[in-house]
């Protein structure tokens, strides 16, 4: 199977986006098909064996519309900016040429001159009424004889309906010499649905604008070290093993590995982290983050779509062309939706035909249905909150990959973490130091013991090597070491034999841990692993080191539980050290000593129980159960970004992420329900009004227009918007 990815120039609704949808998937060969009206794309999957690219956009250029290819995205944009210009032109034009038809009909105004019968005010109406409706308006009329082709109707054929309508209606008046003219409706309404659309085509601009900014934010050039020579190359001719120099105050090019240097490096773009990261040789940076403050050698280690910054822009743009299961229902109702309302205004023409005998006023009532009831709204309602939405998390390090996450995160009322990597750092980290000798201070345990561990390779060793770092404790020369596999360590420092390890090294040693067993008791309640310091066969102090708690992990499970939300944990760790960790978040259920493959089956039981469960895990042996949950949340470090298995991924595994992913969920899906009601109960409130001649056509074309600025304008909220999360209803 292939995905590809195209845009269509000329789609004006929902009904649009429906006949494209429909035409794509009748070709055999053809798995899925999603038309965006928001950002004009289309995403079809298929079998290349079968179809090929050229067939879909034949299927679409049939329809009527233009396409560009995804590769062309400067042309892309030039054509948008160009139909934008295209649209307001159209619409200063109409309205310019309306105001004089408007004024001579209403002041019923006369000229001292008359032409066939007809004063010369007449005759001006007539002939800018047909200017304005066929010959700017011809959009319309052409979008109407293209749906008519293939027996369908959609926005355009409602439009061009009702403003030919008017227009031929008063042309037969005047052939048969009757007074009432409507050439100024047909042109107002003309004019005012262009304006609408100029408008509508603007705001989705301003939707998406947020996203377009986000995904421009790498580096264009790289200075790649040649030899002795540093020179300037686009980006797109790095190769991975590159060394690439990066200057204080430029953008890191791509994913790679620090060989020399140190730096600040701002990772907000990425990560949604104001705080600038520590970085020297050795650690990773990723493409498009900030170097603040130092000079650094970089070796490239991932390119092209492989870096983190490319997968970021895939899923954002993935997120945007997939459908929510509502907007599915919008579309469906769209698509009979022009059908029903041409059936309507017919039925209104002739009932008020029947009741008046009067065509005159029986034209009105039909137009203004017409008029007021095309679908723009309905089309916009979902894909624009989904866009801004998306936008809003991709700069907080929120990626959202659908919009079904969206609908599915609104319902969440249970969560599931897993312990390691998640609520935890996932990395042994120093907890307590513990002096057995009044005579020695917490640094100097550090010192002695960094000084003989940093010649060790063991995790629990370089623990205590970045305790005495990260507190810029200087280390010493240590002589006589020896590694002892399985126990611990030994060397002598000023003199002084120090043995360093567990309770087993202790005892092959022969010495006592007595004086200092109830604090090792305690600590090992803790679930923390103790390494014991002894000086010349003395215990002189006790490190204990813990996979620690994240440092908003109780805040956010805190915070979930004031919203209603119910939290647990799992882990294939040991029951003690599961609960220990579990009291210090203030979670009560836990699942201890779970293997990964059982992870999933823990997740049905809470589904059988009537939960809606949210999984967030590391997104690797914890992919079954992210799959599992009705919304898996993959977080981890910039390398595990491409997690195939959640709905959304934390860039950055801070917890509290989780609550603003959830509440950001909640939001965007809030907006989308508004939106959709108010494009449906507009279309509903308003039909009757219309029928029942209560709605003047011209007063309905600009409501008509209004709606639909109004549902962009309403998604455009989401990016200003910062609630918590609400309480769930179960």
């Amino acid at each position: 199977m292939k995905t590809v990815t195209f845009t269509i120039i000329g789609m004006h609704c929902a009904s649009c986006v429906m006949r494209n949808e429909r035409s794509l998937k009748k070709i055999h060969g053809v798995h899925s098909a999603a038309v965006n009206f928001a950002n004009s794309s289309a995403t079809v999957e298929f079998d290349e064996t079968s179809v090929s690219e050229k067939m879909l956009h034949k299927a679409i250029i049939r329809n009527g519309y233009k396409i560009l290819t995804e590769e062309s995205s400067q042309q892309h944009k030039e054509a948008l900016q160009k139909e934008l210009i295209a649209a307001r032109q159209k619409a200063m034009i109409a309205i310019i040429l309306s105001i004089p038809l408007v004024v001579l009909a209403m002041a019923n105004f006369t000229l001292p001159y008359s032409i066939g019968g007809y004063n010369a005010s007449i005759w001006i109406q007539a002939i800018l009424g047909v200017l304005v409706v066929i010959g700017i308006g011809w959009e319309f009329h052409s979008g109407m004889i293209r749906q008519a082709r293939f027996l369908t109707a959609n926005m355009d054929t409602l439009i061009s309906l009702g403003t030919l309508a008017a227009v031929f209606y008063s042309i037969w008046t005047m052939a048969v010499r009757e007074t009432h003219l409507y050439f100024e409706t047909g042109a107002v309404i003309t004019a005012l649905i262009l304006l609408g659309r100029y408008f509508e085509a603007k705001s989705r601009g301003n939707a998406s604008e947020a996203v377009e900014k986000l995904l421009q934010l790498g580096a264009k050039t790289a200075l790649r070290i040649e030899g002795d020579e540093e020179r300037e190359v686009p980006i797109e001719q790095i190769a991975i093993g590159d060394i690439l120099l990066v200057k204080p105050g430029t953008k890191i090019p791509v994913d790679g590995t620090i060989t020399k240097g140190e730096t600040n490096i701002d990772e907000s773009m990425l990560t949604g982290e104001s705080m600038p990261i520590s970085k020297q040789a050795g650690d990773a940076v990723f493409g498009a983050t900030l170097n603040i403050n130092g000079a650094v050698y970089v070796e490239a280690t991932k390119i092209g779509q492989g870096t983190v910054f490319a997968q970021i822009v895939k899923m954002v743009a993935e997120a945007q062309t997939k459908k929510a299961p509502i907007q599915k229902l919008a579309d469906k109702i769209s698509g009979m939706f022009v059908p029903i309302v041409i059936g309507i205004a017919v039925l209104t023409a002739i009932g008020w035909y029947v009741a008046t005998s009067d065509w005159s006023a029986s034209i009105i009532p039909a137009i203004a249905v017409l008029v007021i009831a095309c679908p723009c709204a309905l089309g916009l309602a979902t894909p624009t909150a989904i866009m801004v939405g998306t936008g809003v998390g991709a700069k907080r390090g929120i990626l959202i990959k659908n919009g079904e996450a969206l609908e599915r995160g609104k319902k969440i009322d249970a969560i599931l973490f897993d312990k390691t990597g998640t609520l935890t750092e996932g990395k042994p980290r120093v907890a307590d130091i513990v002096s057995c000798s009044s005579a020695l201070t917490e640094d100097e345990i550090l010192r002695l013991s960094a000084s003989i561990e940093r010649l060790s390779e063991h995790p629990l060793a370089q623990a205590v090597v970045i305790a005495a770092k990260n507190q810029n404790i200087p280390i010493v020369e240590v002589h006589d070491f020896e590694n002892l596999t399985g126990r611990g360590v030994r060397g002598r420092i000023e003199n002084e034999m120090l043995l360093i390890g567990n309770v087993r090294l202790m005892k092959e040693f022969g010495i006592s841990t007595e004086a200092c067993q109830e604090k090792i008791t305690e600590l090992e309640q803790q679930a923390k692993t103790v390494v014991m310091v002894t000086k010349n066969d003395t215990v002189i102090a006790l490190i204990a080191i813990a996979d620690i708690l994240k440092t908003d992990a109780k805040e956010a499970v805190e915070k979930l539980r004031l919203a209603g939300i119910e939290t647990s944990m799992i882990t294939g760790d040991n029951k003690r050290t599961a609960e220990a960790i579990a009291r210090q978040v203030g979670i009560e259920k836990v699942f201890a000593e779970v293997l990964p493959q059982d992870k999933a089956e823990k997740v049905k039981i809470m589904q059988r129980e009537g939960f809606t469960v949210a999984f967030v895990g590391d997104g690797i042996n914890d992919a079954p159960a992210l799959v599992q949950a009705d919304l898996g949340i993959a977080v981890g470090t910039g390398t595990d970004i491409a997690i195939e298995a959640g709905n959304i991924v934390l860039v950055k595994g801070h917890p509290l992420k989780v609550v603003e992913a959830l509440a950001l969920a909640k939001i965007t899906f809030r907006t989308i329900t508004q939106n959709m009601f108010w494009a449906f109960f507009y279309n509903v409130a308003a039909l009757p009004l219309a029928a029942f001649g209560l709605l003047n056509p011209m007063i309905a074309a600009g409501a008509m227009a209004f709606s639909s600025v109004s549902v962009v304008g309403n998604s455009l909220r989401i990016k200003k918007t910062n609630a918590p999360i609400t309480k769930s209803s179960r």
